[in-house]
This record gives structure tokens, sequence and C-alpha cells, in this order.
């Protein structure tokens, strides 16, 4: 017998994420060399401490129980890594570990929303922030990320009705997918809507060690007044490489992290401690490693910018994170031109429309190759791929 799914799950479509690798199977069936720059899988290793202190941490018995609270090590660890690295201090009753940022993101929404709230999303954004706002009941109304305004929000344009109702806002930068960064200043003007209206703000800090050219890397928390109208996710993933451990925090006003742990106690039992281990590990261990990574990003971004600007494309720089936002060729829309790439480079990437509607026009690559090989693949492009004249 064959049972009907929820109609909650009607709202969902296949992820895309999954589309692309079903067609990179199916092209890799046929033999085809495929260069998968589809999802932001580091192809770094995790830190040789952090494995370290994993691997003790398996082997104690008494690891293996339920973690029903973040233990004192892992909260001070944090306190530690924040005052350290972002200069912002947190309390204890500050802090929450949630199975990464998806996992945090995705539940957040119920445990803060109720109907007729409205929550204010990017687009384009990442696809969790709009599953999560659904999942709590939300209406939700997108803001334009444009690159005329450097895909920054422009809060000023959102209907005054709109922000009455707002019960929160989220913001990502360094953004995903789009690389740009953010001024202080941009921060600053969102907290002065908060407290001008009452919502709160959503920060995903998830690439601060992966920013180019100089920039800052910075937490929203750093702010003055951030912590009284927000939260951050700060992920493990991307920083430390542990993306698989499912690793993040969601730091900052004490009464949403509350909520989203009373959300949490009813149907988890907590990040396992050999998991806690291997978080505090990386927090409190050195970060020279992390650097070094960064600088191999900017090289990687450089490698496969420049190297699609020498064959014709019109790609620009990105700011940060481990992706490229790449404007498509002319007579290419997102769609087309992913599966062009597919087709004729063995080249996988992510349309921008899986972002949002205002991801028309552009692909995302993920910078997950050394760059010599992101020089191949743009000259692999160049020879292969069809430019459309007129």
């Amino acid at each position: 017998m064959e049972y009907q799914e929820s109609k909650l799950l009607e709202h969902f479509q296949p992820g895309i994420f999954a589309l692309m690798d079903r067609k990179k199977r199916e092209l890799m069936q046929t033999g085809r060399t495929v260069c998968n720059l589809s999802v932001g899988t580091p192809d770094f290793k995790p830190p040789k401490h952090v494995m370290e202190a994993l691997e003790e941490a398996v082997r104690d018995p008494l690891n293996y129980r339920y973690a029903l609270a973040d233990s004192d090590e892992l909260l001070e660890a944090v306190i530690s890594y924040y005052r350290r690295r972002f200069g912002v201090g947190l309390e204890k009753n500050e802090i929450l570990a949630v199975h990464g940022t998806q996992e945090g993101m995705g539940h957040l929404g119920m445990a803060v929303c109720n109907p007729g709230d409205v929550v204010l999303l990017p687009d384009p954004g990442y696809p969790i922030y709009e599953a999560g706002s659904y999942f709590g009941g939300a209406e939700i109304h997108y803001y334009e990320l444009v690159k005329e305004n450097h895909f920054l929000p422009v809060i000023s344009e959102i209907p005054e009705e709109i922000l009455r109702r707002t019960r929160y806002i989220v913001v990502s930068y360094p953004s995903n997918p789009v690389g740009a960064t953010a001024p202080r200043e941009m921060y600053e003007e969102l907290i002065r809507y908060a407290n001008r209206y009452g919502f709160f703000i959503i920060n995903d800090n998830a690439y601060p060690d992966i920013i180019f050219d100089g920039r800052e890397g910075y937490s929203f928390l750093s702010v003055p007044g951030a912590k009284e109208v927000g939260v951050e996710f700060f992920s493990l993933s991307k920083t430390f490489n542990l993306t698989g451990l499912r690793l993040s925090f969601l730091v900052g006003n004490p009464s949403v992290v509350r909520a989203l742990k009373k959300l949490r106690s009813q149907y988890d039992f907590g990040v396992s401690y050999p998991y806690q281990k291997a978080a505090a590990a990386a927090l409190t261990g050195p970060l020279d490693g992390v650097k070094e990574q960064c600088m191999e990003y900017q090289r990687r971004r450089d490698a496969l910018c420049g190297g699609l600007r020498k064959v014709g494309w019109n790609a620009w720089d990105s700011e940060g994170t481990m992706f490229t936002w790449i404007p498509v060729p002319e007579g290419y829309t997102s769609a087309s031109c992913i599966e062009t790439l597919m087709d004729t480079c063995g080249v996988v990437g992510t349309p921008g429309t899986a972002f949002g509607p205002k991801g028309e026009g552009y692909i995302r690559f993920a910078l997950v190759r050394p760059a010599e090989e992101l020089e191949r693949i743009c000259e692999i492009i160049g020879k292969n791929f069809p430019m459309k004249k007129g």
C-alpha cells in the first residue's frame, strides 16, 4: 500500500543539489569525466588536532551517553573563541549548539513565529531560509539583492505595513550565493530598524574566515546594539572543514536562544559528546591554518574568475565565501547555461534560480578544486562552450 505524504510537503520540490547529483551520475555512467563545482563541500582536511580530539573522544565509553546539554567545556570554548576572534563577550545562556546551521535555521521559525508574522528573506538566498520560515507558519516577504546595490538589502524600500508585522529578517554576509560582503554600516541600519519596528535579526555567519582582498571578517554581534535585537549562526563547517559533523552554534539574544532550546528539547538529545570535544578543540586551537586556507581559496577564486574572463565570460571576483556568482553569457538562461556546461564541458554548477527568482541570469560555482585544475577547467570551457552571437 502506498500512503500519501503530508500536505505540508507539497510546498517543496526535489532539491536542486539532488537533481545536479543525478545528472552528474548520468554523465559519469556514459564514461564522461565530470568536474562537480555545484556543492560547497570543502576538499581541505580538518585540522589534525581536531581529528585527534574526536578520535580520543570516541574511545571513551562515557561519551556514548545522551548529550542532553552542551558541556561546560564546549560553552567555554565558544566564549573564548568569540572573544579571541571577534572581540565579542558571550554568556552561557547566549549559546546553543545545533546540528549545523541548516538544522538550526530550519527549526528556528517554529520556535519564534506565529500565524500572521512576516519574515524578511533575501532573494537570492539559501533555500533553508524559506523552509524554516514556512515550517514556522510565517508569511514570507522577499527583499531583492541586486548587483546595482552591491547585493545589499535596501530596507527603506520595504513597505511600513510589512515592517510592522515582521518577526525577523535573515541576512548573511559574506553571502552565499552571491559572494558579496557587507559593511558594518549595513548592520547598524538594520539594528535601527529592528529597534523601531520590534523585529529581530538572524545573521548567518558561515564564512567570516573565507574573505578576500584584505577585507575584514567579523561577527554581527560585534556591532553595538546587535545582541539586544539579534542572533547569529556560526558554523564550523567551512572554517574548519567539518561539514559532515554538522556543528554550528546559535549565539546572541538569550530570549531567542532560549526559544530554540525549548523547541529542540522536545525532539533532540543534543550534539554528541565526541562532536562536542571536536568542536572545543577547533575553537581553542591554533588558527594559522585557517588563514592559510583562506589564501588558497583566494587563489582559486582568481584562477576561476580570471580564467573565465580570459575566455570571454563577464566574471567578477567574489569578495568572500567559497563560491563565485557568475553572470551567464548572452543568450542563455541560468538553467540552459548549466545544462550546456554539463553536456559540452562536463562541468557541473548550480543555476542561480535555485536560490530564488533574482538568481536568474547567474550561476554559482564552488571553489572545491585546486587553482591549477580550475585554470584547466576554464580552458576547457573556452574551447567547448558555445558562446552565442548577437
